[in-house]
């Protein structure tokens, strides 16, 4: 039987081993990690200002909630390391509605209406490791079907497609409710163990899973792709464009975006990088120049900005070291949940807490300005709150 600390070879090759390193979930190649490099390179043109013309709308992140972020903890969640289903659902209840001092039904009406179409960008990439877990996701389902959102118009989506998976989303599991992911990877092809690519790229020579994503959407970096293969075959396409997804732009009206609480070396890989990286394709050529901001600049595009209108990060479990790849040794029972409306100021909240775990580890941090500064410049793009002495912290 596969154990919860098993990762398989495809998780292992999205999360940065052999052929894939640093192109799907991404290390933090920095250069302030690099020894060689003193100063930082010169940061590449985006097109960040098209998005920030666009004017925003009633909806538009940070929320209702500026700079506020729920912290529950909860010591019988994870028994074992097994999810306790009634004491999550409990948490959850508690979190939501202490963030939003409104009853479970008051809580829905403010953020939702009975006729959205809401995605759960969920985090699969820790395969049964440490993904987010199905009984959040279940208490989720289950409040927004108590207020009138048919299974249907609720979808459970990341960017892999058969990640979810391997992460044990499934049509049996998760009965009447829409699993979806952005695009295909054929992980034999991507490995060499094979030279034909028929599994995912089509005649015309464009990958199968170009026709999912919005052409005239999308995030542009004055940044070279690698042209190979190996590259396309993970990231779809390979100019200058990622485009965002159609599930994003065309379908979904709402987003409750549910991360997992993990390390990428000395910062973090929470909030702001589950829908910065999570949203749209050919990512693997940005890690190096761009890593955090991207995690900022793709969230004011207002795809995003206007949909995503709930962040819960899942701190059931934990990962202080060794990430993003999925890493058994430095996985721990957390038992926490963290609600908010604005994800830089949860994405904040998660680097302290992050930083202080680390610490007690006796890992050697590096608390680089660097490791945060994404998060002030959302916060200067009217994103969310950032500055520690402006977040309203609660603790329960």
């Amino acid at each position: 039987m596969e154990s919860r600390f098993h990762v398989n070879r495809r998780n292992f090759l999205r999360a940065g081993g052999v052929v894939g390193a640093g192109l799907v979930l991404g290390t933090p190649d920095l250069w302030a990690e690099d020894k060689s490099e003193q100063q930082p390179p010169p940061k590449p043109k985006t097109n960040i200002d098209d998005a920030m013309a666009i004017p925003r709308t009633a909806t538009s992140m940070p929320g209702p909630f500026p700079g506020r972020v729920v912290e529950i903890h909860d010591p019988q969640a994870m028994p074992d390391s097994k999810p306790a289903a009634d004491v999550i659902h409990a948490m959850f209840e508690k979190g939501l509605t202490t963030l939003t001092a409104k009853d479970p039904a008051g809580s829905f009406n403010l953020l939702f209406t009975k006729d959205d179409i809401i995605g759960l960008k969920i985090n699969p990439t820790g395969g049964k490791l440490n993904s987010t877990q199905l009984d959040l996701v279940d208490a989720v389902i289950q409040w927004l079907s108590d207020n009138g959102v048919p299974k249907k118009n609720i979808i459970i989506w990341d960017r892999f497609e058969s990640m979810l998976g391997e992460a044990g989303y499934t049509p049996e599991r998760f009965p009447g409710v829409g699993l979806a992911g952005l695009h295909i990877m054929d992980d034999a092809a991507a490995m060499g163990e094979k030279d034909d690519d028929s599994g995912w790229l089509g005649a015309d020579g464009k990958h199968l899973s170009a026709k999912d994503f919005d052409m005239n959407v999308y995030y542009w970096a004055d940044i070279e792709a690698p042209q190979d293969n190996a590259y396309l075959n993970q990231h779809v396409f390979n100019g200058k464009e990622s485009y965002f997804g159609n599930l994003l732009t065309k379908k979904l009206t709402k987003i409750i975006n549910m991360p997992v609480f993990k390390n990428t070396g000395n910062g973090i890989t929470v909030a702001t990088k589950n829908i910065g990286y999570g949203a749209i394709c050919n990512t693997g050529r940005l890690h190096r120049p761009l890593f955090f901001d991207v995690c900022t600049e793709v969230c004011a595009f207002p795809v995003i900005r206007d949909k995503m209108v709930l962040n819960i990060t899942d701190g059931l479990l934990g990962q202080y070291d060794g990430g993003p790849m999925p890493n058994a040794a430095f996985v721990y029972a957390n038992n926490t949940l963290l609600f908010s409306t604005d994800a830089f100021a949860m994405d904040m909240i998660c680097q302290q807490n992050m930083v202080a775990k680390r610490k007690s580890m006796g890992i050697q941090v590096n608390e680089n300005p660097m490791f945060t500064d994404y998060l002030t410049y959302g916060e200067k793009l009217g994103l969310g709150v950032a500055d520690p002495e402006k977040i309203e912290h609660i603790r329960v």
